[in-house]
């Protein structure tokens, strides 16, 4: 494939970038203006400025020719926090929101991630299936190209199972790259309240060794905050999972100052995600990890919480991911043009700093960025074309429509 006369080719990279963009850094981004790319099988083969483009290379890519004339490119956006996979949506509960109520006071009252379990008891595989592939074609139309997906609706051993099965089916079915997370400590059952630990222990004995025998799940989660998971309820599941080769992605501070981001940190997570309560404390503890600071704007505009402090965590020098969260209860919207423009809208960032955030970083959150996120040579091609727009900036600033016209996913076009 060869995709010509590109108004501006968007987070190229000439050579691997040796670290990920963190702090001022975030606010590069490599651009060709007037640009072609050239795609051989799943892979980025060739790019450039239009006048490099050379007869050899058209002859090469003798295949399907797109004229791109006064659009853009991009890598496709990578949505590193997802539960996309649930038995029904939550609108009762988003009524309860509007009249007052809490996120902490609906789930107290078994609602939540409680409600969403006891219908997760009860619904098919392929129900479940049927409406998550229908999410999935939803995200792909918005530029979405790779997502991680949680289970956590289940709380039992066969519900959770059943959950992993079903993405572990996605993968197989879908063209988004998909990365699976055991998240048994998503909250604690009414039937555990006041001996969570035998809980845990549930988690640790029963569900994990299932999970890891038929090989469901790529990454373990833990909801460490106020009222869900303590640290040392965070540190005994971490320990086990790494036990089956499973890293964390936690769960951190969106209640409170709850330690969960730093027992990620300890624990080498992959990244602690929400952060809405991060202080000089956590942002230090995070500048010497491994570990990416993960932001969900969906869930704190949706629930009308505190925004985490990003300005101050890229000006302290940190990297910044941001996701959307997709779920039926805190953020139900996967569009990740919708998280690029709250990106810019509600935190300050700059429409570069928002680019590397949902692509490269986001791609760092789910161990693909040597994959995917940009725009470099022998990188899967999954990327998307827009319609005709003015600059990138228009990309989160005319928030509200879909700017996305053409998806290449895995060097085949989508829609």
């Amino acid at each position: 494939m060869l995709i010509e006369n590109i108004s501006q080719l968007a987070q190229v990279e000439y050579a691997p970038l040796k670290k990920l963009r963190k702090g001022v850094e975030m606010l590069h981004l490599n651009v060709i203006k007037n640009a072609f790319l050239c795609i051989e099988d799943d892979k980025i083969a060739a790019f450039g400025p239009m006048n490099e483009l050379s007869d050899e290379l058209i002859y090469a890519q003798a295949g399907e020719r797109i004229d791109a004339t006064g659009k853009m490119v991009f890598p496709s956006f990578v949505d590193s926090h997802t539960h996309l996979v649930y038995p029904a949506s939550r609108e009762a509960e988003y009524i309860d929101k509007i009249k007052g109520l809490s996120y902490e006071e609906i789930a107290k009252r078994g609602g939540g991630i409680l409600n969403s379990a006891r219908k997760m008891e009860i619904v098919s595989e392929e129900e479940l299936l049927k409406d998550a592939l229908n999410r999935l074609d939803e995200i792909i139309s918005f530029g979405t190209g790779a997502v991680e997906i949680k289970s956590g609706y289940g709380l039992t051993l066969e519900s959770e199972l059943k959950m992993l099965r079903v993405i572990k089916k996605l993968k197989e079915l879908s063209p988004l790259t998909i990365k699976s997370t055991f998240l048994g400590a998503h909250a604690i059952p009414l039937e555990y309240r006041g001996k969570q630990e035998r809980y845990v222990d549930l988690i640790i004995h029963e569900m994990l060794p299932r999970v890891a025998e038929e090989q469901l799940a790529d990454y373990i989660d833990v909801f460490c905050d106020t009222g869900f998971f303590t640290v040392k309820d965070t540190e005994r599941i971490l320990e086990a999972g790494l036990k089956y080769g499973l890293r964390g992605k936690i769960h951190a501070n969106e209640l409170d100052y709850s330690g969960g981001i730093q027992v990620g940190v300890k624990y080498n997570a992959l990244s602690v995600d929400h952060l809405e309560f991060t202080g000089d404390e956590e942002i230090e503890t995070l500048l010497d990890s491994e570990t990416m600071p993960t932001i969900l704007p969906g869930a704190a505009f949706f629930l009308g919480m505190r925004y985490a402090p990003v300005r101050k965590m890229i000006d302290a020098g940190l990297p910044v991911a941001m996701a959307s969260d997709f779920n039926p209860g805190s953020s139900p919207s996967g569009n990740m043009q919708l998280i690029l423009s709250m990106a810019c809208i509600l935190y300050k960032m700059l429409p570069e700093e928002a680019i590397n955030a949902t692509t490269l970083n986001s791609a760092y959150a789910m161990e693909l960025s040597e994959k995917m996120g940009s725009i470099a040579i022998g990188k899967k091609a999954n990327l998307f074309i827009t319609k005709e727009i003015p600059s990138i900036a228009f990309l989160p600033y005319y928030y509200g429509s879909n700017k996305v016209e053409t998806v290449i996913l895995n060097g085949k076009v989508i829609s």
